[in-house]
């Protein structure tokens, strides 16, 4: 089991949700506290993108509803560290970061 973090911007984006989507929180523990730097169907590794904030390559994308989970994965500390939650919407994933 890996432990999981939140950066400030995360922290900041999750407490402007609504209740109802504070449910992501569930979904980000069931799905990143064991295999977080496997693919599946909700969670995929982005390549080629330059997140406006410091990170441990690769980083990696979890889809929660229309909300996007960032973060990266520190396998020496076991570690994850949640590094931003973005609504989706309509645009790509460059546009979202």
């Amino acid at each position: 089991m890996l432990a999981i973090r939140f950066g400030d911007d995360a922290v900041a984006e999750i407490a402007e949700l609504r209740a109802a989507e504070r449910r992501l929180l569930h979904a980000i523990e069931k799905q990143l506290a064991y295999h977080p730097a496997e693919g599946s169907r909700r969670k995929k590794m982005l390549s080629g993108l330059s997140p406006p904030w410091e990170q441990v390559r690769p980083v990696w994308q979890l889809r929660v509803s229309d909300l996007r989970v960032f973060y990266d994965v520190d396998e020496s500390t076991r570690v994850v560290i949640v590094r931003a939650v973005r609504r989706k919407e309509r645009k790509r994933t460059e546009e979202t970061l």
